[in-house]
């Protein structure tokens, strides 16, 4: 007997997206808002700092319930790709040692996204279904 989740790639694509997208809105908040936790700093909306965390708001909302999912799965991805490098690759060559594997894997997972679209549970979708 053969186990396949084939059947249910859409519906696993559109839980990445959004378990992806709320995760990602917890970074945001904790810069932004001080909520979940309360930030290391104040907020600076002009700042490096204050601009990723507008992002990772922004942009978890926007995955978590799939609007514009693949233009900003793109940015997303860019965002921790640049977070990857500024903030942790210039400490040590190992994401293990430097504290940037969860930004490594949230860039290729938002890659992926932007690829792959946003599943069948979204606006986009939904969007979709409509007009055809």
């Amino acid at each position: 007997m053969k186990l396949s989740l084939a059947p249910y790639q859409t519906f696993l694509l559109s839980a990445l997206r959004i378990i992806s997208g709320l995760l990602m809105m917890q970074h945001g908040g904790q810069k932004v808002l001080g909520f979940p936790a309360p930030s290391k700093g104040a907020f600076e909306l002009m700042s490096k700092m204050g601009a990723a965390g507008m992002l990772e708001l922004v942009g978890g909302f926007l995955l978590a319930i799939g609007l514009f999912t693949r233009p900003t799965a793109f940015v997303m991805s860019g965002l921790m790709a640049f977070a990857y490098f500024i903030a942790h690759g210039l400490t040590d060559f190992w994401p293990m040692l430097n504290g940037g594997e969860l930004a490594a894997l949230y860039c290729f997972v938002f890659l992926y996204l932007a690829a792959a679209g946003g599943g069948y549970f979204g606006v986009d979708a939904m969007l979709n279904r409509k007009k055809a």
